[in-house]
Parts: C-alpha cells; sequence; structure tokens
C-alpha cells in the first residue's frame, strides 16, 4: 500500500509541481506525519524531493527533474506500453510516442491490439472529435456542443470534461455540465458542434464510476421473439442471460426496457424479423407506428416495382 501512495505522490508532485503535505494528506487520505515519512523514504531513494516551511512553502520536486525509467518496473513499463498501444486512434502522436517509449524502456511489443474509435464511413470526423475531447480532458478545458438526448431533444451545453468511458458498444464523454450543476454522461456519437473554449479549471474532477448495469424493475418486463436471421444482432445487443435460443434456431429474449420513442424505432430496425410477445401494448402501439408509416408513403409517388 505505501509503494503505491509513494507513486501516487511521485506523479502528483509532477502533475502540480508542488503542493502543502495537508494538501497530500487530503488527496491519498492519510495523516501529515505519514506524510513526511513518504517524503522521507522518496528522498532516500534518491528523489530529490524537498519541503519548503512557511508562507508560500511546501513540497516540491526539484526544478527539471524527470522520473528516471528504472523507477518503473518492466511490467509497468509494459503496461503502459500496451495501454498506448491501444489507442493509436485517438491521436496521430501515439506513434511517435510509442517508438521513444519503446527505445527508452528497450521494449519491442507487437502491434497486437488496435482500437479504431470512429463508425464506419466517418473515419476523419470521428477522429477529430475524439482527439478534441482528449485534449480537452488532459488539458481541463471546458467544452461546448449541441447534444440530442434519447428522446431526440436538442440541447446546448458546456460542460468540464472528466474522462471518456466506453461502456455497452459505445464511447461516451463524463463530464460537469454546467448547465445541470452535476456531472452527466454523454454518448459521443450525438455530440454535434464541438468546440474548445478558452476557459480552464485548476479542480480535479471526480464523476461517479460506471457500475455493471442493473435490471431496473421499474420499466416493464418485454419478451421478444427473434428469428434464427438475427442472432448476430441479438447477441450484439442484449446479455447472454437475457437470451433463450430455441430448438428453431430462434430466440427469445426478456428484459426490461423503457416504453419510449427508442423502443418503437429499436423494433421497427428489425423489420420482420422480430415478434413482441408481451405485453399487449406495446404489440398494440408498434402496429399503430407502422400503420402510420404506411399512411405516410402510401399516397407518394413511390415506385415499388
Amino acid at each position: 500500500m505505501q509503494e503505491s501512495r509513494l507513486f501516487k505522490i511521485l506523479y502528483y508532485l509532477l502533475d502540480r509541481g508542488k503542493a502543502t503535505a495537508t494538501e497530500l494528506a487530503e488527496q491519498f487520505e492519510v495523516s501529515v506525519r505519514t506524510i513526511y515519512r513518504d517524503i522521507d523514504v522518496l528522498s532516500s531513494a534518491g528523489i530529490p524531493v524537498y519541503a519548503v516551511q512557511g508562507k508560500g512553502g511546501g513540497i516540491s520536486l526539484l526544478e527539471g527533474y524527470v522520473m528516471d525509467k528504472t523507477f518503473i518496473s518492466r511490467e509497468e513499463q509494459q503496461q503502459l506500453i500496451m495501454a498506448l498501444q491501444s489507442l493509436p486512434a485517438a491521436s496521430q502522436e501515439i506513434g511517435g510516442l510509442l517508438m521513444k517509449l519503446g527505445a527508452m524502456f528497450q521494449q519491442n511489443s507487437p502491434d497486437w491490439v488496435q482500437v479504431d474509435f470512429s463508425r464506419w464511413g466517418s473515419t476523419k470526423s470521428d477522429q477529430k472529435k475524439f482527439s478534441l475531447i482528449k485534449n480537452a480532458v488532459l488539458n481541463r478545458q471546458c467544452l461546448s456542443f449541441h447534444y440530442f438526448n434519447s428522446a431526440g431533444k436538442g440541447m446546448h451545453r458546456k460542460v468540464k470534461p472528466a474522462r471518456l468511458l466506453y461502456k455497452g458498444n459505445a464511447w461516451y464523454l463524463q463530464a460537469f455540465c454546467l448547465l445541470k450543476d452535476d456531472y452527466r454522461t454523454f454518448k459521443i456519437n450525438r455530440i454535434d458542434r464541438i468546440q474548445l473554449l478558452d476557459e480552464y479549471f485548476s479542480e480535479a474532477l471526480y464523476p461517479p464510476h460506471s457500475e455493471p448495469q442493473v435490471r431496473d424493475l421499474t420499466y416493464p418486463l418485454i419478451r421478444l421473439r427473434f428469428d434464427a436471421s438475427a442472432a448476430y444482432r441479438v447477441f450484439d445487443e442484449f446479455d447472454m442471460k437475457d437470451i433463450e435460443v430455441q430448438d428453431s434456431g430462434d430466440l427469445i429474449v426478456s428484459q426490461c426496457m423503457p416504453e419510449d420513442a427508442w423502443l418503437y424505432s429499436y423494433l421497427l430496425s428489425f423489420g420482420g424479423h422480430v415478434d413482441i410477445l408481451e405485453p399487449r401494448r406495446v404489440q398494440m402501439r408498434l402496429a399503430e407506428t407502422a400503420k402510420e408509416m404506411y399512411r405516410k408513403y402510401s399516397g407518394s409517388d413511390l415506385n415499388l416495382t
């Protein structure tokens, strides 16, 4: 535990430049006396850390200090390189940085995985968006953008970005929303007209951790039967515990879902490959939605031949 805290104290000082013992004690939830003991341990290990008493003083590292590569274990070196390798699409500078770190650590890790943040057909725009958000998070720079919620309502937002999150086959931005005065999670594909603002913030942000999704029993239980041809989507989009595979190859899905516009547009996206087993009201509502679509287009001059 102490070794982990020593690393964190060192990284904190490298990032902030200087901190008081009280600040460090609050940050790492230990006593001020423990912090001073940790500083002594770092100093004994050859780290040029020192404390200045009095007003304007604090604990800091010798100016120009660069952490020795030997301070990071070989396993940690590999983990650092592998973490950067998994994000090549986030920044054009990653490749060069990987080469420098590989030379510094004398590591030749294979290009074992590649993560591409972009959707099919929108590589440049998505990569630009991710790069902009990444820089905003690292530089603690405010963002503004137009955001569309799940109901299709658009709204202007101004946020302090905290971190990128990948969950449920989608990327999200967790940020402190200045409009709502609270943390919010934004699906990145729904962010539009994004801009970096000339406004910075100094405080560290701690958005709530993403917990595993728990079935919301306030939503109604909806049972669906998908024919076998839709299996690739069913396994992509539903948890295995909610899927029953039938002898015929059909799949029955039982899941609690919100009854909103998203649900009906989602069900329609399967065309004739899904049957609603229950509840009856969802069957009727989907039928009415399909009728409205038919009425909209049946009178138009469509050539269906």
